[in-house]
This record gives structure tokens, sequence and C-alpha cells, in this order.
């Protein structure tokens, strides 16, 4: 665990962040991402997240990022204490495609320029 309080776990296939382990997918949406730094991309992401299902009592988020095709595959969810509102994964897909969210997201997420 990192001083944040949040779990970075790599594997050969990408990178878990997580709030809690052992990591659980009570409710997920999955999107698209051009290659760019996967941490970054999956903290920016999981701010919004955790803003969108706050007050989704026992909500604990997930973000995993992988490798796919010609861009990074990114799943966001996580954890439910409780029952889960039929419509969560769909606002959470939701969130993942909103352009100026995406936008967001992947500036702050480029490699840096190198001089």
């Amino acid at each position: 665990m990192t001083r944040t309080g949040w779990h970075i776990l790599t594997d050969a296939e990408g990178l878990t962040l997580a709030r809690r382990l052992p990591v659980r997918w009570d409710v997920w949406a999955e999107a698209i991402f051009p290659i760019v730094r996967p941490l970054r991309l999956a903290q920016q992401v999981r701010q919004d997240l955790w803003r969108l299902l706050a007050r989704q009592r026992g909500f604990s988020p997930v973000i995993r990022v992988t490798t796919g095709g010609d861009g990074l595959v990114l799943r966001a969810g996580g954890q439910v204490a409780g029952p889960v509102p039929s419509a969560t994964s769909d606002h959470i897909a939701g969130l993942l495609a909103d352009p100026d969210r995406r936008q967001r997201w992947i500036a702050h997420s480029m490699p840096k320029a190198t001089p």
C-alpha cells in the first residue's frame, strides 16, 4: 500500500489501483483509451468515479488498466457492501464515455515530453 492508502498492483497484463484487497468487482464498465501513462490515467478516472459514486453506501473503487490492441483497456468499478442499484454500471459507462472527461484524463496522462 502506498502512503496515500491506495494499493497499486502491477503484473504482466497491467496495473490495478484499489482501495481494498482482495479486489472485488461487484459493478464495473470498460472503455478503450490511447496509450498513455497507466497509473496516471487510473488515478484520474478513480477521482471522478469516486465523485460519481461517493453516496453509494460501502463503495470502494477499483481501476484496472491493461494493454489491448492499439490502446489501453480500462475497467472502472469496484466493491459495494450492500445492494447495487441496477443502473450503476450504466452510470460508470456514461462517465467513461464522457468526451470532456476523457479529454482531460488523456491530457493529464500523456507521457512527459523529453527535451
